[in-house]
């Protein structure tokens, strides 16, 4: 189905954040970002890593929000998929994105919007 696609790379993220090491912490700054874009949130999963690092999903009814965090490199990954089935969920996605942006502070960010699907999937 037609959506969008956000992905990002964030570079220079301060690795002593509790976002960037503990996965309870990272998991708190996800759900209040999606439920404050507007976010249907069905579930979510967070993983601890040792010593150190996070892998995380939060189920949106609109798609997901996946990111993974090295802080010992101080670099994070991110995805927000939303569909846009029966309305346009992309300003949504794009608000969730920034936040998490703004929130871990990278310094250098690297972006991309892909388009997917189509009214004739």
């Amino acid at each position: 189905m037609d959506g969008i696609h956000l992905l990002g790379e964030w570079y220079g993220c301060a690795a002593e954040m509790p976002e960037m090491t503990n996965a309870e912490a990272l998991r708190t700054l996800c759900l209040r970002a999606a439920a404050a874009s507007g976010m249907t949130i069905v579930g979510d999963r967070f993983h601890q890593f040792a010593p150190t690092g996070v892998t995380g999903t939060v189920l949106l009814a609109e798609s997901h929000l996946a990111i993974h965090t090295w802080p010992e490199h101080g670099f994070v990954t991110i995805d927000v998929y939303v569909c846009n089935y029966t309305t346009d969920n992309s300003p949504k996605a794009e608000h969730l994105f920034r936040s998490m942006q703004h929130a871990l502070r990278p310094e250098r960010a690297e972006f991309q919007a892909i388009h997917r699907g189509g009214r004739d999937a």
